[in-house]
């Protein structure tokens, strides 16, 4: 089976520290996800973040109802964190976040490692549908978390 790599990196406002602080608070996810997923945390709030924890999500994709539980497998603020699906739509998701200090700004980086599975459907799954899709998350959500850490 392939795997995938999405990379992608950000300058943000603020201080390594007051950006992991943002991303440490889950329900920021919904936020920064676009509208067209109804991505709803299930969890119940607060969610204490560090090795371990477990949060449950809901989103439709393409109009189609899904469940997706992640893992937070590394937590080392405010330099690193990773969050891993155990349960959803992948055949493997590995989103490793990192923050960087830069004077007062925050250089983020995110990558992802995922893999559809069903092969070699996911190949061609990936090339007509799916890239473009996390592509298309990645680009809402650098929009959204500079507006939201600018106070736009």
């Amino acid at each position: 089976m392939a795997d995938h790599i999405l990379e992608r990196e950000q300058r943000l406002p603020g201080r390594p520290a007051d950006v992991f602080a943002f991303f440490a608070d889950a329900g920021n996810l919904e936020a920064i996800t676009p509208p067209l997923l109804r991505f709803r945390v299930v969890t119940p709030r607060p969610i204490v973040m560090g090795p371990g924890t477990l949060i449950r999500y809901r989103l439709r994709v393409h109009g189609v109802p899904l469940r997706w539980l992640t893992e937070i497998t590394l937590w080392e603020p405010p330099h690193r964190f990773v969050d891993e699906q155990r349960t959803g739509p992948y055949a493997l998701w590995e989103h490793t976040h990192t923050f960087d200090g830069d004077g007062d700004e925050t250089i983020m980086r995110d990558v992802v490692r995922y893999r559809i599975g069903l092969e070699p459907l996911g190949m061609l799954a990936n090339r007509l549908v799916v890239r473009r899709d996390v592509e298309r998350i990645f680009d809402y959500r650098a929009e959204r978390v500079a507006q939201l850490l600018s106070g736009r």
